[in-house]
């Protein structure tokens, strides 16, 4: 009997102002002069209206209306909690009334959404991670069970530390070079940590994040009954189908009837008497682990390549990646709290997801989420901006 974990991301980064070569060293107001504050509430405020808001809102009628069957899970970034605490109180009200339902839970992850879990020691990692903790505590009085990682980026490395940390289960792709032959159907285990392990289904879970408005595609139209046949013909104990929550409202608009879809989703599972629903803690807690897993290289849910490629493809990637590295061991050394919070802000995966040089489909998703014109526009920014903070790191 399949149970169906339904897990959503919510993030938003804090996008970066255009910084000229000119203006290093002449920074004094380091968050409204790096980071474009007009654009990034008028972004937020636009996605809260066409997602987070009416998302919540029918997630909340469905489970009420199915008695808590329908049961469903997210991470939310400390990033995105900054804009709702500054932006919109009510849509962060509007989560707290989802997790009272008693059928939704939380996951943990890192504060800023960073590529942190990829440093040579996983010090700011483990940081980021207990920031994150304290944030869920403060506002859902909430120890989350389960950890995610940024786009879900895992490696032995990572799973060791989640496991260490006090966490039952951790989540990530469902690729092939760590599966082989095998189904991300069923809960696994790492090599080398007493955790479990869930796999995110990608073909599903991409049916409905990408392929829902794609007319070209055979299974064009995606009806609610279709996708729980499905899932009702799925072997395995559960199907992780894990995914943006953007995908509702806002990469597929509301034209496309992803909210109708949505609206009966749930009633058209619950006809199956082999399916229903589980959050990411009940799926660890119910499920044994059916076997090992291995990844001594770091898999993630992003991209064709399902790697770190995607934030580390390229020379540029690199070098600001390696910039961020050596100006956070600068800044700890100092001691200095508020250039910490920049630097950390500055982590965020989003920062380098726009420098990527891909092509193909991978380009055109990148290209879609980039406030740039080309890769190469935003690395000179990007850098200009690091190299400012480095500057101060140095001085202060």
């Amino acid at each position: 009997m399949p149970s169906i974990c339904f897990y959503f991301e919510v993030h938003q980064p804090f996008r970066l102002n255009h910084f000229s070569v000119f203006n290093i060293g002449n920074t004094r107001d380091f968050h409204s002069t790096y980071f474009n504050q007009h654009l990034n509430q008028k972004i937020f405020e636009k996605v809260a209206k066409k997602c987070y808001l009416p998302t919540n809102n029918l997630f909340l009628d469905l489970i009420r209306k199915y008695d808590g069957k329908f049961r469903i899970s997210y991470s939310l970034t400390g990033t995105f909690v900054e804009y709702c605490e500054k932006y919109l109180p009510e849509l962060l009200d509007s989560f707290k009334e989802l997790f009272k339902t008693g059928a939704v839970d939380l996951i943990e992850e890192t504060y800023f959404h960073s590529l942190s879990g990829l440093y040579d020691d996983l010090d700011e990692f483990e940081d980021q991670v207990k920031m994150h903790r304290q944030m869920i505590k403060r506002i859902f009085n909430y120890k989350p069970k389960v950890f995610r990682n940024t786009e879900a980026i895992y490696d032995n490395r990572i799973a060791q530390k989640i496991a260490d940390l006090g966490y039952k289960g951790i989540i990530t792709e469902g690729a092939e070079r760590i599966l082989g032959w095998r189904s991300p159907n069923f809960v696994y285990k790492p090599v080398n940590a007493n955790l479990k392990v869930l796999l995110r289904n990608y073909k599903l879970s991409d049916d409905v994040g990408f392929r829902f408005s794609a007319r070209n595609w055979p299974g064009f139209p995606l009806t609610a009954d279709k996708y729980a046949n499905w899932m009702s013909n799925s072997f395995g104990d559960v199907i992780n189908l894990f995914m943006d929550y953007e995908t509702f409202g806002e990469h597929q608009w509301v034209e496309t009837g992803i909210f109708e879809f949505l609206k009966h989703l749930p009633g058209e599972v619950l006809k199956h008497d082999n399916l229903d629903f589980a959050t990411v803690s009940e799926a660890v807690e119910r499920y044994n682990a059916v076997g090992d897993i291995d990844s001594p290289w770091a898999i993630s849910w992003a991209d064709e390549d399902r790697n770190v490629s995607t934030w580390l493809g390229n020379n540029m990637q690199i070098a600001c990646f390696n910039e961020l590295k050596d100006i956070g061991r600068k800044l700890k050394k100092k001691g200095d709290r508020d250039l910490l919070y920049i630097w950390r802000l500055l982590q965020t995966s989003d920062h380098l997801y726009y420098i990527s040089t891909k092509g193909f489909e991978d380009g055109n998703v990148h290209a879609y989420f980039s406030p740039y014109d080309i890769p190469y526009d935003g690395f000179i920014n990007y850098m200009n901006i690091l190299q400012d903070l480095k500057e101060k790191a140095e001085s202060r």
